[in-house]
């Protein structure tokens, strides 16, 4: 056999039908790793069963100084140049994170802890870092309000401020064109609204009562009363728990039963649902509501009927 067909066999063999995908495997290769040091890597992880005919092949193919560093996911059972493709398209192994609604910002932490393992602490200081709060608002302290709650594929191996950066990145490609040109409609701007949406967020756990819910604290702010919400008085404690009297004389400058307007900052993550009723409230002149067991509101014109309506509910 001429060595052409040699090689043409050789070939051959590193691009055979593919068989069904083998059990996903999770592989890293260490940054300056050398070709020997990566077939080593990949038999050692059952993804090859030859480093020689691996470092050929990759020679072969001129794809030897082009394989990424990197955590990937391969599958056994592929040919050679698959697992070539792969390295060299550096496509990294990904991590399902998952932001509920409505969480603070240290809640937020705990779960890319819990999700992730980085650690709370790193991700509570990479929200802090000045350079992604300008992204979205140069007037913040912290990414309280910014860090848009969805589900994420990260990564792996990403760090803090990566993940920080990603989940900020969807708050940005969240934010409608035409909702700036309602801002001023409505004569806020986008740091309040994100406020109100988060008080919002905290308030609704059914997605009719959301408009109406944000009427009531329309209204309320155009009559100049104070919002006496009680998601403001929660993150003005730092922790959920069920709120007593005493609760609501928290010094605070979040606690709205105390201050008049809006609190100084976001008090929550809000969804694109919440943002958009802080932006078209209903058109109501309800001012007061009422949470039944099942979680959904009442809502009321007067002082007297939400006395009533609270009656009915407690079976008073």
């Amino acid at each position: 056999m001429t060595a052409r067909l040699v090689l043409c066999a050789l070939l051959l063999a590193a691009c055979r039908v593919p068989q069904p995908d083998g059990e996903a495997v999770r592989v890293t290769i260490p940054q300056g790793a050398s070709l020997g040091a990566i077939a080593e890597t990949l038999v050692a992880h059952g993804i090859i069963d030859s480093p020689r005919r691996f470092r050929f092949y990759a020679t072969l193919l001129g794809k030897d100084r082009k394989l990424g560093a990197g955590t990937y996911d391969l599958h056994r059972d592929r040919p050679l140049r698959d697992v070539l493709d792969a390295l060299v398209a550096g496509v990294p192994a990904l991590e399902t994170l998952v932001i509920p609604e409505g969480l603070m910002l240290t809640e937020v932490a705990a779960v890319v802890e819990a999700q992730l393992g980085i650690s709370a602490d790193s991700f509570a200081a990479a929200a802090r870092d000045p350079a992604l709060i300008a992204l979205v608002d140069s007037n913040a302290a912290t990414l309280e309000g910014y860090l848009y709650p969805s589900t994420y594929a990260v990564r792996v191996g990403a760090d803090a401020r990566e993940v920080a950066r990603q989940v900020v990145a969807e708050f940005i490609a969240r934010w409608k064109p035409e909702w700036h040109a309602r801002l001023d409609s409505l004569g806020l701007d986008r740091r309040e609204v994100v406020i109100l949406a988060s008080i919002i967020e905290g308030e609704v756990r059914h997605d009719v009562d959301r408009r109406f819910v944000a009427s009531v604290y329309h209204n309320r702010l155009a009559a100049g009363w104070r919002l006496q919400a009680d998601p403001t008085v929660i993150y003005a404690l730092g922790r959920r728990r069920r709120l007593f009297e005493r609760d609501y004389l928290t010094r605070s400058p979040y606690n709205t039963y105390r201050h008049d307007g809006l609190p100084p900052g976001p008090i929550g993550q809000p969804a694109a649902a919440s943002i958009e009723a802080a932006l078209y409230p209903a058109r109501t002149d309800f001012f007061f509501f009422v949470a039944r067991p099942d979680g959904q509101h009442v809502f009321s014109r007067s002082l007297r009927e939400h006395r009533a309506a609270i009656a009915r509910i407690r079976g008073r």
